[in-house]
């Protein structure tokens, strides 16, 4: 019996990654709209790489034992919404730390999970500079950035539409990113980048 009750215990809580976040310092108000859109688009990074979409996110979090705080699509989409860069106001809300942290956990989590793909990215990444080519001379690649750079221009409003070029090496860069998040103590990692970057413009 004693058993059965801790194991309920432990499925009603989030894992030990959980407690590693409360260690980090907690986000200012002036820092949270920054650390809102960074989060979107290190999901949007992940999605455009793997074309994995809200199902998978939803199973992670409740791999996790998330799944109260981000419990359904609508949550899931609300607390995306939450980005202010993003389209619409419908689903907007304030974003808070528990929920932050919910979202940094399942972006690691995937992460992980698609560690292959990622270090085969960064890969042909790597060989493709170093023979100063162009990132969309490979399919994977190519393929890759034009899904960011496409979602990114159909989701965000249009006062924050950037250059094509700017668009791609910010889609580069969180690849990378991605590469570093996928490792252990990737959560961590994310979090202090997500307070480091809070200050400056995405």
């Amino acid at each position: 019996m004693l058993k059965v009750m801790q194991s309920a215990a432990n499925s009603a809580r989030p894992n030990s990654q959980w407690d590693d976040l409360s260690q980090f310092p907690t986000p200012n108000s002036v820092q949270w709209d920054n650390i809102k859109t960074q989060l979107d688009l290190v999901l949007l990074a992940l999605e455009s790489l793997t074309g994995l979409g809200s199902d998978a996110m939803l199973s992670a979090a409740i791999s996790l034992n998330l799944e109260t705080k981000v419990p359904d699509r609508v949550a899931l989409w609300r607390l995306r919404q939450s980005n202010p860069i993003r389209k619409g106001q419908g689903g907007r809300k304030k974003l808070d730390v528990e929920e932050a942290r919910s979202l940094v956990l399942i972006s690691c989590y995937l992460a992980k999970q698609h560690q292959e793909l990622i270090r085969r990215a960064v890969g042909l990444l790597e060989k493709i500079a170093a023979k100063n080519q162009e990132p969309h001379q490979n399919s994977l690649l190519g393929d890759y950035i034009d899904a960011f750079c496409n979602t990114y221009q159909e989701r965000m409003k249009e006062d924050e539409i950037v250059s094509t070029e700017l668009l791609t090496n910010l889609a580069l860069k969180l690849m990378v990113d991605l590469l570093f998040y996928s490792a252990s103590g990737g959560h961590r990692r994310l979090w202090l980048v997500l307070i480091d970057r809070s200050t400056k413009q995405v």
